[in-house]
């Protein structure tokens, strides 16, 4: 049986180059397809003005009794009213199981400071921002885009809206100053 000749130019297979190289290829794509992705990934994070509202400190000193204020955080009105104790007294007195949804005066205020009430000033039906200063039926704030009313501690009380008037995360720094956020 005759064998084929060898050439004189073989060598024995030596797979640790081949593997170096398909190791090496690989690793530069992967980098080069993580810098060509960063920019796009980057730019998906909010932005300076947006980080900066994040959170927002309010001074309720020049607040007087029974005024509101509006403030914007992150993008969204906040109604802030120094409640009379009339306002407060007509919130505590609803029978919280007529409600459309069900929270209680004290659900929505901190203890100590009941005489604040902070929601976020926005319609749970179609995000329109109601008229405040003790308007609608109930003293409190009133969408006329779909008629709306909230009473005097921001529950719905009549109207198409499914939700109350949402309270944002605050908390008192002092007795005259609140953070939003």
């Amino acid at each position: 049986m005759a064998t084929a000749p060898q050439s004189s130019h073989s060598h024995p297979q030596d797979g640790s180059k081949r593997d170096f190289i398909v190791l090496s290829a690989t690793a530069m794509a992967g980098v080069g397809a993580a810098a060509t992705l960063w920019p796009f990934v980057d730019s998906m994070n909010p932005s300076a003005d947006v980080l900066a509202m994040a959170s927002i400190e309010v001074n309720l000193a020049p607040i007087a009794e029974g005024q509101e204020i509006k403030v914007m955080w992150r993008g969204k009105p906040v109604f802030i009213r120094h409640r009379t104790a009339k306002d407060i007294d007509e919130a505590r007195a609803v029978d919280v199981s007529t409600l459309v949804d069900p929270q209680t005066d004290e659900e929505r205020v901190k203890e100590g400071h009941e005489q604040w009430l902070v929601m976020v000033g926005v319609c749970t039906h179609l995000g329109c921002v109601p008229i405040g200063n003790h308007s609608g039926d109930y003293d409190g704030w009133f969408c006329p885009c779909h008629f709306s009313h909230y009473d005097t501690a921001g529950r719905i009380r009549k109207g198409p809206a499914p939700k109350n008037l949402i309270v944002p995360e605050y908390a008192f720094l002092a007795d005259d100053r609140i953070k939003l956020g």
